[in-house]
């Protein structure tokens, strides 16, 4: 049976089933409310019942105690509606308001997504999670203090495992490890989540752009749009230099037969030799989407890539007159060290 929850003091509703966590519930639904383990260890979920009963679940003591409990608070990562419910929350509406922890974790398993690019999973404890929005990134803390900068490529709605895409920089000492001596379990610290690039809340049509493994949040973002039932238009331009180097088509092609409100465009800049076959656009990415749009005044933009790529599309999408405060970017760059 599905019940109501109401909440305050922002006055949103969603669905949740006698068996759904309400926290469960919400998220997957595009509220925000913020967390940190997930299994009742915590108490960062923590907020009060108003109105309505429910099941409290399993949870330990340390996470709430039962004065707590006798004062109407529940942990919403546990606790699952026996009726309608009216609950006071704390909600997460922009990515200032994410807490940002350093966390160990361990790499769970690899696979190499292009003769360059490397997806790498990583575990975080048992009693953790990392509450993100889709678009934001992580730093890895190498031993020597350094830092290298990774998007998640996967959507917080499923945080079991980080996902993050790491293209190889010749000579690079991190990336040398990672294609050449990564091994499983071995422990990496992190500090996240960061950045602003994440999907606001809006019924324009969104324009998303991504250059190489700009596509990890990019793909995070759709991901989690999919799942929340968004229904805004979404178009995305995914460019690379040659046709080796695109990845994931499957997933986007899935995505675009499943989706009516999602199409993908490819665009190689530097066409290899073999690439003669090559049906689809060629040419820079601020090139290609002025073949497809005359007027971009009433979308949002979203890029993720390469530092000259964004900055190539960005000016390009406002001649075409999007609002520049309708345009979010996340320009990568790559050490050599």
């Amino acid at each position: 049976m599905a019940y109501t929850v109401k909440l305050e003091p922002s006055g949103k509703q969603f669905e949740a089933d006698e068996a759904d966590k309400i926290l469960d519930a919400a998220l997957h639904q595009g509220i925000n409310l913020p967390y940190g383990c997930r299994n009742g260890a915590c108490g960062d979920c923590k907020g009060k019942i108003l109105s309505g009963q429910v099941d409290y679940g399993d949870y330990q003591p340390w996470a709430m105690d039962e004065d707590e409990r006798a004062r109407g608070y529940a942990l919403f990562c546990q606790a699952t509606p026996r009726s309608d419910l009216v609950l006071e929350a704390e909600e997460i509406d922009d990515a200032r308001q994410m807490e940002v922890r350093r966390l160990p974790c361990r790499v769970h398993d690899w696979r190499q997504l292009t003769h360059d690019i490397m997806e790498v999973r990583l575990k975080l404890p048992a009693a953790e999670r990392l509450q993100y929005l889709a678009g934001q990134y992580i730093e890895v803390i190498l031993k020597d203090g350094r830092r290298r900068a990774f998007s998640i490529a996967n959507t917080p709605l499923q945080d079991d495992f980080l996902t993050v895409h790491i293209r190889y920089v010749p000579g690079g000492e991190f990336t040398e490890h990672i294609f050449h001596g990564l091994k499983r379990k071995e422990i990496w610290n992190f500090e996240g989540p960061l950045g602003n690039f994440y999907l606001r809340h809006s019924d324009k049509p969104a324009l998303l752009v991504a250059g190489g493994t700009g596509l990890g949040p990019i793909k995070a973002i759709l991901e989690t749009a999919f799942e929340e039932g968004i229904e805004r238009d979404f178009h995305l331009f995914f460019g690379v230099r040659a046709q080796r180097d695109l990845y994931l088509t499957e997933t986007l092609d899935r995505w675009q037969r499943d989706y009516p409100n999602f199409r993908w465009t490819p665009a190689l800049s530097d066409p290899a030799p073999e690439d003669s076959d090559w049906s689809g656009d060629s040419g820079y990415l601020d090139e290609v989407i002025a073949r497809y749009f005359t007027d971009l005044s009433a979308h949002e933009g979203y890029l993720a890539g390469p530092p000259p790529m964004v900055d190539a599309v960005s000016a390009r999408m406002r001649e075409l007159g999007m609002v520049p405060e309708q345009l979010y970017s996340d320009a990568f760059t790559y050490s050599t060290e």
